[in-house]
């Protein structure tokens, strides 16, 4: 079964970004992309937004936080605005606006609130009503990849087949301590899951795992039972641990090497990822 769902976290504090995000969340920083009349600078929640829109998605569910009211703001159409610039002969300036809340009228969205960050995992239990009995796509709303026709998006849908339980997005790292980490065993396109870590002192693989993922909705009952892990979190890794240590099939689809990821989590990453993006599109 394809997943027709995706829940997009956005509700961490960002505190490595201060003090520019106590009121602009993170996930409402710009990067550079390629629109209609050229290179445009878009908040990359937007980006992402409109990415898995254009890869095939309609059923979005934004876990926010306390002071992310400005998400749901830029996530509500203002017509009226689009009116009053067209009048003023600026319409080249809002064709972009135009085609993005065409996309949110044309999509189903609904925001939950979590009203203290417990982390990665508890973002998505909170999503639980929306979840129901489907299976799911989870993002980060800080991160966005760069890849040839969305190949990365298709390449974890193809992997999710009726006897697999989850599907992980994998990229080699040089310090993998900052991440939850995979231990596999390799096959020709996919990996087979033994073993995930959340950032381990000692790495048992320079293989991270990257914020987006396929899920069957009993993720959301592992979830609900497991204790708080590192940082004393509610951590996703540990729930997909718990997965296979039930026998669930858990499999990896690694990044290519022409694929480029954005994290905009930290000021020395939102450099680069801004460098990168606009780098990219002038290539």
């Amino acid at each position: 079964m394809i997943p027709r769902k995706v829940v997009i976290t956005a509700a961490g504090l960002g505190t490595r970004l201060l003090p520019i995000s106590k009121e602009l969340p993170k996930e409402m920083l710009p990067i550079f992309v390629r629109g209609r009349n050229g290179i445009v600078l878009k908040p990359l929640l937007q980006a992402l937004f409109e990415q898995l829109y254009a890869f095939g998605f309609r059923d979005f569910c934004f876990v926010v936080g306390r002071g992310k009211r400005s998400i749901e703001d830029h996530f509500t159409p203002d017509w009226d605005y689009v009116r009053r610039l067209n009048s003023r002969g600026k319409s080249n300036l809002v064709s972009e606006l135009e085609k993005f809340y065409e996309m949110v009228e044309d999509s189903r969205i609904a925001f939950i609130n979590q009203p203290e960050p417990k982390g990665f995992g508890h973002a998505v239990l909170t999503a639980k009503l929306f979840v129901g009995n489907d299976p799911f796509m989870v993002c980060a709303g800080d991160t966005y990849i760069f890849s040839e026709d969305n190949s990365f998006l298709k390449r974890m849908v193809e992997a999710f087949t009726k006897d697999v339980s989850t599907v992980l997005l994998l990229q080699e790292v040089s310090n993998p301590r900052q991440y939850g980490v995979a231990i596999v065993e390799p096959k020709e396109k996919l990996c087979n899951v033994l073993k995930v870590v959340e950032k381990p002192e000692l790495p048992p693989s320079n293989l991270a795992i990257m914020p987006f993922y396929i899920f069957r909705p009993e993720i959301i009952g592992v979830l609900e039972g497991l204790a708080p892990g590192v940082g004393g979190e509610i951590q996703l890794t540990d729930g997909i641990q718990n997965l296979i240590e039930r026998g669930c099939n858990v499999v990896g689809v690694p990044l290519k090497n022409d694929e480029v990821r954005l994290d905009i989590g930290a000021p020395e990453t939102y450099f680069e990822a801004l460098s990168l993006s606009h780098k990219l599109l002038n290539l």
